[in-house]
């Protein structure tokens, strides 16, 4: 057992659920692309024997024996139906097991709602969640930890799409294609002055001709979108073939967009802003524009059906039945329009709901007076903030001795390569040699700086999300009540997934994370008593050095 391995376990005890002697574990593994779950050449890459190895250390340390493994496979943790997840989900509920252990909470799911799914069915399995590198628990100051990481999770994956489709737009910028090219068109690897494969797009000159035919035939305003496709199909327009999907005759939906779609004129669109495109058009300017004049004679008057906005549009539900709450305005016979709330299942006739129309001002009130009882009173607000500060600087502290020994080893690390180098000049080691223990090396100091810098940067997002939403929470109601209708409709956007308006007038809502954790009657009371108790102890602590000591075991025990 290495250095790391021996304060991990130490730090681990103080926190993790209480051992089932002859206990039995399920194993969840996941990678996010097929690239990871190859890289190296090896049939599980790196990070999966890597998750393996934390996972088995930690169900050793539960006292656990880890009875199946589910591994996902360049599979993305946005989405909640992988094909191995699903396969656990069903495992455990049929099968007694004590743990499901994962690596880390972002393995398991990157966004709140997912996790929140997973981790109910794993409790409705009688099964604890347990994370081999984060210290989480069922305690409502764990829970509230737990949601945090899973929040950053969420954040980072977030952030990682924002980041793609900023990439995305400046090539579209410039004129590249951003998506598999549409029928007519094929993706074509070339290879530059310097060897290197630069990826573009070609004219299909076997299915061009024939969409070049459908715009000019189209433009003529004789033909519906039902029998140009007819005759494509009878012309032979079929799709390309990929890996995944055989060649087939191009589908009714298929035809619209290819119609509609700015591409075949030499333009490229992306998030709705459109670019001179670098390919080459295959219908002229002149030719698309009439077809869209033509598509727009075709299109339904319901197009035209009135919208009525609102700020609580969207956020309000039905307390009765759960379905979305519709703005709808009745007009008087002195032609006075009172606006109403009402149930959109009643009002489409669905389901046996009766609940009564509301006058949208009354909701209004009823919010309003409700984020009296969200916002927090300074007294609560200090002691949430100082407890869970105290969590995470024990957390921190506990992580200072790996900290140091993963940058003892990187200098290590790092002096093997300088003498590996110094060798292979000297004619001491052959060329392969020097590959191989280079590439063994180089992976295991991005494993170091990724945990370097995952541990520094973990916390203090921790940190500053929750500051931040206990800042919102400290002045929710005067916020709200001073506020004006879009940054109303921002609060309650934050604050809460849904609002439900019950038949009593009750307001009942449905929190966002990380807000579900710090709403909780029994964390306030837990921080108000910890409070006390630290304060206390602070005191008796003026005359011997135990008082810091004493709360910090406190914090432990709370969770």
């Amino acid at each position: 057992m290495t250095i790391i391995d021996a304060d991990r376990t130490a730090i681990d005890s103080l926190v993790a659920p209480t051992p089932f002697p002859g206990s039995f574990a399920v194993s969840y593994l996941r990678v996010s692309t097929k690239e990871q779950a190859e890289k190296g050449g090896q049939a599980e890459g790196f990070s999966i024997p890597a998750q393996r190895e934390a996972n088995q250390r930690k169900a050793d340390q539960l006292g656990a024996t880890i009875i199946e493994e589910f591994v996902d496979a360049g599979e993305s943790a946005r989405k909640a139906d992988r094909p191995e997840l699903m396969r656990m989900i069903q495992y455990v509920a049929k099968h007694k097991t004590n743990y499901c252990i994962v690596h880390k909470v972002d393995r398991l799911a990157r966004n709140r709602a997912d996790d929140v799914t997973i981790h109910l069915a794993l409790k409705d399995a009688g099964v604890t969640l347990v994370s081999a590198t984060e210290n989480i628990d069922e305690t409502p100051s764990g829970m509230l930890l737990h949601g945090i990481m899973s929040s950053i999770a969420e954040f980072y994956s977030r952030n990682l799409a924002t980041e793609v489709v900023k990439g995305l737009s400046q090539k579209a910028a410039q004129g590249g294609t951003v998506t598999k090219a549409p029928i007519g068109y094929r993706n074509v690897g070339v290879r530059d002055e310097f060897g290197r494969e630069v990826r573009t797009v070609e004219i299909d000159e076997e299915r061009a001709p024939l969409v070049r035919w459908a715009f000019q035939v189209f433009a003529s305003g004789d033909w519906t979108t039902s029998q140009l496709h007819q005759e494509l199909v009878a012309r032979g327009l079929t799709t390309a073939a990929s890996p995944r999907r055989p060649s087939r005759p191009i589908g009714k939906s298929s035809v619209h967009r290819m119609l509609t779609n700015p591409y075949y004129k030499g333009s490229v669109r992306y998030q709705g802003v459109t670019y001179v495109g670098a390919h080459e058009a295959i219908v002229p300017n002149e030719v698309w524009d009439q077809v869209q004049t033509v598509l727009g004679t075709h299109r339904s008057a319901a197009d035209a059906t009135q919208v009525h906005e609102h700020y609580l549009k969207g956020t309000v539900f039905c307390g009765q039945c759960g379905s979305r709450l519709l703005v709808c305005n009745a007009k008087s016979s002195q032609g006075t329009i009172y606006p109403y709330f009402v149930c959109a299942s009643r009002h489409g006739g669905r389901g046996d709901c009766t609940r009564q129309a509301m006058l949208i001002e009354q909701v209004e009130r009823l919010i309003e007076r409700f984020y009296a009882k969200v916002q927090l009173d300074p007294e609560t607000t200090q002691a949430v903030s100082a407890m869970i500060h105290a969590r995470f600087d024990e957390m921190m502290a506990e992580g200072a001795a790996e900290l140091a020994d993963l940058a003892s080893r990187r200098t290590q690390l790092e002096g093997e390569q300088q003498k590996l180098l110094q060798a292979h000049y000297a004619g001491a080691i052959p060329l392969d040699l020097l590959k191989k223990e280079q590439d063994r090396i180089t992976t295991s100091l991005e494993t170091i700086e990724h945990r370097i810098t995952a541990h520094h940067g973990h916390y203090a997002d921790a940190r500053a999300n929750l500051d931040d939403s206990l800042k919102l929470l400290s002045n929710a109601a005067d916020l709200y009540e001073h506020a004006d209708d879009p940054n109303r409709r921002l609060c309650n956007q934050a604050l809460f997934k849904a609002i439900y308006i019950d038949e009593d007038n009750d307001v009942r809502v449905g929190y966002r994370n990380p807000y579900d954790g710090l709403s909780l009657s029994g964390l306030h009371a837990d921080a108000l008593s910890w409070a006390a108790e630290a304060k206390k102890m602070g005191q008796a602590g003026t005359a011997t050095k135990g008082g810091p000591l004493v709360a910090s075991s406190h914090l432990t025990r709370l969770g």
